[in-house]
């Protein structure tokens, strides 16, 4: 029976983008801007993620203590909500559409680690959220996952695998509940 050895692991492969120094400014401005609790003012969290390269489309709201790991591998469009304590762990691209809602505590997590390899290798897989998803509080959605047009995955439910439209998705790992009406 193998076992795992962290000493092996090697990520060298892995390229966030932006060099060092780019890294370097984005954490203290994450630390002092977006996870900071006391700054409550989307306007400005949305001018410095566009200073550091992420594409934000109007009329987007965030609100304290998010959490961003690369803006230059954000792409975000319009009328979008980002909740409080919101992490976007984005190792790889994260492209969220129009009136997309991402509710307390969510978590988007583009790498996970292959635990069959003794190397415990890092993967990683871009996160789509296609318009009008809804993201409950406190659930995740994991690498490579395609959250479909009008999807919703329900509070505290794991994404592993893409949703279809306009169905809703709740448990870990989140299974179809019922379809998505809405109404007038």
């Amino acid at each position: 029976m193998h076992k795992t050895d962290l000493s092996k692991f090697d990520n060298s492969w892995y390229n966030p983008k932006g060099n060092i120094v780019k890294r370097t400014l984005w954490y203290f401005v994450n630390v002092l801007f977006f996870l900071n609790p006391w700054n409550p003012l989307s306007s400005l969290k949305i001018f410095l993620l566009r200073l550091f390269g992420a594409k934000i489309g109007k009329g987007v709201i965030i609100k304290p203590s998010v959490n961003i790991k690369y803006p230059w591998r954000l792409s975000v469009g319009n009328n979008v909500w980002i909740g409080e304590k919101v992490w976007i762990d984005n190792l790889a691209d994260v492209k969220i559409a129009d009136n997309v809602s991402i509710s307390q505590g969510a978590m988007l997590l583009c790498g996970n680690h292959n635990y069959k390899k003794t190397s415990f290798d890092l993967i990683i897989g871009e996160i789509k959220l296609e318009e009008g998803v809804w993201i409950g509080a406190k659930s995740i959605v994991a690498p490579g996952v395609t959250c479909k047009s009008h999807s919703v995955l329900a509070v505290n439910s794991v994404a592993v695998k893409d949703l279809e439209e306009y169905t809703i998705y709740q448990g870990n790992p989140a299974v179809k509940v019922r379809s998505r009406i809405i109404e007038e």
